[in-house]
């Protein structure tokens, strides 16, 4: 039913595609704007991570878009983690029981799929090459620049801001009262480099996996492309003993990966082209409140940056539309309420994911090759197995459920303090004993 409100979306990003998709199959009026080129016609200049991973939050939220299903056939399934020791030795951990898994799908080819998807309703019209550069919270306005540097001022009933970390919405924002704002930046770059596909583009690593060469101070990931190659990205301290400004040479990248990636170069033909050619990406947390001013509503990146390691920027931003839309159905034609109860649903929620976000950066790059915490995954994993409908890990209610991000943060400690115990006591033998086990989760759970 169509609805009388005029919508305006700042960013055509991820969030910003998919949030035009819900409001127009409401029926509202939605003008999408966006400051890069249309990419169905350039190309994508993302600058952006290639790979992302998209797990049970986003695709609940691309189901109301009816557009899952599509995503998920060109997605490959990552059922666990492989560790790549300096010796080349291999581990496996799983990321959940038998079934569970995440998929690594293109950032480029979902954002195309979701503004093509967007551009088919007659209520979306889409304007590209438009930069927001100022906004007006009291008269719901918003200004932006033009490719031929044109000015035009934009007013509709909502102003939604999807654009980024970077936001311009957010950053006129902080210019109001009581609004608190906060972003870290990580000592920490990245680098994207690739692993190629062999003969016949065949997978020359596991496909079904995501690869990490855990190094302590630094690390590299690999996740599988549908083509049988490997998006690599190398995250190492911008300063330091092994710290990105010591790399200044050939020789320098050379020796760093014979020593540190022996076991990757064979398939890495390009690394030195890459590791100089390719931008170093930065690492950055953004925390604000409230999201909301007035008719203005913050969603996604420029809400609520996150740091890539637990694999939840996108699908923490895709949470957001799912919760906004499902407000709008609860309580719309009433948007102060809509408005406020979405900001308090998600605040805290945001600021956990972003904290699992940093904690899981350090297991990552350093915990994985260490022996405790290897008995201590392999404790979690029996006791997710054995006892399914009361003992879930951290990671399996972050990345499988729908779960609040902030209960998977409390239920994470709980979990610690029982593992802790069950090593401490000497029970890693008994995890059978039902009554056994049962008494510890009355006590730690």
């Amino acid at each position: 039913m169509e609805k009388k409100e005029t919508v305006a979306i700042i960013g055509g990003g991820l969030s910003g595609s998919l949030l035009a998709c819900c409001l127009a199959k409401r029926g509202f009026k939605v003008s999408l704007y966006e400051r890069r080129g249309d990419f169905r016609e350039t190309g994508y200049l993302g600058g952006r991570s290639i790979n992302l991973a998209l797990s049970e939050r986003g695709i609940n939220a691309l189901k109301k878009v009816n557009l899952a299903d599509s995503v998920l056939d060109d997605a490959i399934a990552m059922n666990g983690r492989v560790m790549h020791s300096v010796a080349g030795e291999l581990s496996y951990q799983p990321y959940g029981k038998a079934g569970q898994y995440i998929n690594s799908v293109s950032r480029s080819g979902l954002n195309l799929k979701l503004i093509e998807l967007a551009d088919e309703f007659e209520n979306v019209t889409l304007y590209f090459n438009y930069k927001c550069i100022d906004a007006d919270l009291k008269n719901n306005t918003a200004i932006f620049e033009t490719a031929e540097g044109e000015k035009v001022s934009v007013k509709a009933d909502i102003m939604l801001g999807t654009d980024g970390a970077f936001s311009a919405i957010r950053s006129e924002m902080q210019h109001t009262e009581r609004f608190n704002f906060s972003q870290q930046y990580e000592n920490y770059g990245y680098k994207e480099l690739e692993i190629v596909p062999g003969p016949d583009n065949k997978f020359m690593l596991e496909e079904h996996a995501l690869h990490i060469w855990p190094r302590g101070e630094f690390m590299m990931i690999a996740l599988p492309n549908p083509g049988g190659n490997f998006t690599c990205t190398l995250f190492m301290p911008y300063t330091g003993v092994n710290g990105l400004d010591k790399l200044k040479t050939e020789d320098d990248v050379k020796v760093f990966f014979n020593k540190y990636f022996a076991d990757a170069l064979p398939l890495m033909p390009g690394y030195i082209h890459d590791f100089f050619n390719n931008p170093t990406g930065s690492l950055l947390t953004v925390r604000c409140s409230p999201w909301v001013r007035g008719r203005f509503a913050l969603v996604g990146d420029a809400a609520h940056a996150v740091v890539p390691f637990y694999g939840q920027g996108m699908n923490c931003s895709f949470e957001d539309v799912a919760v906004l839309d499902e407000l709008i159905d609860k309580h719309y034609p009433d948007w102060d309420k809509v408005l406020s109860e979405y900001q308090d649903a998600r605040i805290d929620n945001a600021n956990a994911i972003a904290d699992l976000a940093l904690k899981n950066f350090v297991e990552m790059r350093d915990l994985v090759g260490h022996k405790d915490f290897l008995e201590f995954k392999h404790i979690e994993h029996d006791l997710c197995d054995l006892y399914p409908d009361k003992f879930k890990s951290q990671y399996e209610l972050t990345t499988f459920t729908n779960m609040p991000y902030r209960y998977a943060w409390n239920q994470g400690f709980k979990n610690e303090q029982l593992i802790k115990a069950i090593i401490s006591e000497g029970l890693k033998e008994k995890l059978e004993d039902r009554e056994l086990m049962n008494k510890m989760f009355e006590k730690y759970l």
